[in-house]
């Protein structure tokens, strides 16, 4: 993956401006997070980055499952 250098934002700024980070992302595909002088984190735009090509149904199943698998217990909870 080649990196943008336009499309790159301080964990601080994305912090305290995560809207201007999603917009950017949205016109990039792609906003790369650095934290102490290395990049850290990658904020993507599902609808258009190739990276990661879902269609919604399977974007949501994707989401489900892992906040199912991060929660099970409380959901196995839940279902008594």
């Amino acid at each position: 993956m080649s990196i943008d250098t336009s499309a790159i934002v301080t964990a601080a700024e994305a912090n305290q401006n995560f809207a201007d980070v999603a917009r950017l992302a949205e016109a990039k595909g792609h906003v790369v997070v650095i934290k102490d002088n290395r990049p850290k984190m990658l904020v993507i735009d599902l609808d258009t980055e190739p990276q990661i090509d879902m269609t919604e149904d399977e974007k949501f199943n994707f989401i489900a499952s892992r906040i199912l698998t991060q929660h099970r217990a409380a959901f196995e909870e839940l279902a008594k």
